[in-house]
């Protein structure tokens, strides 16, 4: 059946009445009956609940140069680092609180570039995995914008965030419940597959403030009955979404698996490759000539070599060692890299364990450090925003117990967190 889904999306339904119900839903409704959901338009700034912050005395590491400052200094005002240094260099304003930091090292706060947060607790929970800005992995009902913006108006309750909406995928099952715009594509029996369907769900998506936009190539690892490496989308259908989603000023991020899918993917012209277990020499190589990102989420692909079905539990054993080869080919060949855990289901893995995972696949330390700070706020389009501390930048910090380059596990429990100058 074709839908008429050429219809330009009425921003006045209702992107406050669509995003009160998912601020309820991620359990993001003040107090006051309204929805900080409805009444952000985006993800920038410090926020409302920034705050002020000195953080002193310990020994602290810059991972884009791999500098260290011995009894360092880290000045934070209305949410953004104003100063750092070595302690005797620094001028530290009266009356503002005090984090000592003596004998613990001073991290940017991490980033997990693939994550499915949906609730508040969700979202505290990355915070205390040192998670102080993310990227959305999808919501049914887009509470990932609903928690972008409880994070710009309460900064110490959520990770700043990329939120990606709805998936572009061609069931979308309950999904078409979430918004009226989204309910017509219920009656084509093809699902979302033609052009003015891809379209559509890209547009809605854009109406209701989705940052980015993801698709997928391949089905999915995590469900036994799915095939990972069967093809749902050719390139042509990933091109038309790549296409709509850049007429909105997006990128796209792509779930796959199989070469031809990664291919396919790729040269349709996607930012990120999700997953890619069965990524090629090929692909990587023009994934590096488009300066495409590699996310694999190697914690998920480790997860289901634990899972009790042993269809899910073979293909973990099976894929992990892949997947590792893979990432260490991407990072020989200069493809960027960007850690994310692709927690789900009210589990939030810590990205630290990622970072481990990319250490084990054959990155140096600092090198799989960057996947979750420069090179994960690279994607995202934080570069001069979270990553480092350095003046301008986000008060965004982890504290930890030892040399993070000694013992990368000790990314997986920080000691403290600092979000925009805030204590977690």
């Amino acid at each position: 059946m074709c839908v008429d889904a050429t219809q330009p999306v009425p921003a006045g339904l209702t992107r406050r009445g669509v995003l009160v119900g998912a601020a309820v839903l991620a359990g993001t409704m003040t107090a006051s009956g309204t929805a900080a959901a409805a009444s952000g338009a985006g993800a920038g700034g410090a926020g409302t609940g920034a705050g002020d912050l000195v953080i002193r005395g310990g020994t602290l590491l810059d991972p884009a140069t791999g500098h260290v400052t011995e009894d360092a200094v880290v000045v934070i005002r209305r949410g953004t680092v104003t100063a750092v240094g070595r302690a005797r260099s620094v001028r530290v304003p009266d009356g503002l609180p005090v984090l000592d930091a003596d004998g613990r090292w001073v991290l940017p706060g991490l980033t997990d570039a693939h994550t499915h947060l949906g609730t508040t607790a969700e979202a505290r929970a990355a915070l205390r995995c040192g998670v102080t800005s993310a990227r959305s992995g999808s919501t049914s009902f887009y509470q990932d914008i609903a928690l972008r913006e409880l994070a710009r108006h309460s900064p110490g309750l959520a990770p700043r965030l990329r939120a990606v909406g709805v998936f572009v995928t061609p069931d979308l099952g309950d999904t078409v419940l979430a918004d009226p715009d989204l309910t017509p594509l219920a009656r084509s029996k093809d699902g979302v597959r033609s052009a003015e369907a891809l379209r559509r769900v890209v547009d809605v998506n854009a109406a209701r403030g989705a940052d980015v936009i993801k698709t997928r190539v391949n089905e999915r690892a995590g469900l036994p009955d799915q095939d990972p490496l069967a093809q749902v989308y050719s390139r042509e259908q990933l091109s038309e979404t790549v296409a709509a989603a850049r007429r909105h000023g997006k990128g796209v991020l792509c779930h796959s698996y199989s070469e031809k899918g990664c291919h396919d993917a790729v040269t349709a012209g996607v930012r990120s490759l999700e997953h890619g277990v069965f990524v090629g020499e090929r692909t990587l190589h023009e994934m590096r000539r488009r300066d495409t990102c590699f996310t694999p989420t190697l914690t998920a692909i480790a997860e289901l070599a634990d899972d009790p079905d042993p269809v899910l539990a073979e293909r973990g054993r099976t894929f992990l060692p892949v997947l590792k080869r893979a990432v260490r080919a991407a990072y020989e060949l200069g493809v960027p890299l960007a850690a994310g855990t692709d927690s789900s289901g009210g589990t939030v893995d810590p990205v630290g364990r990622e970072v481990e995972l990319m250490h084990a696949a054959g990155l140096p330390a600092l090198d799989a450090l960057r996947t979750a700070t420069t090179g994960a706020a690279r994607l995202l389009g934080l570069d001069r925003t979270a990553g480092r501390l350095a003046r301008g930048y986000a008060g965004d910090a982890i504290l930890l117990d030892g040399d993070p380059l000694a013992d990368l596990s000790l990314l997986r429990a920080p000691v403290r967190v600092v979000r925009a100058g805030v204590l977690v």
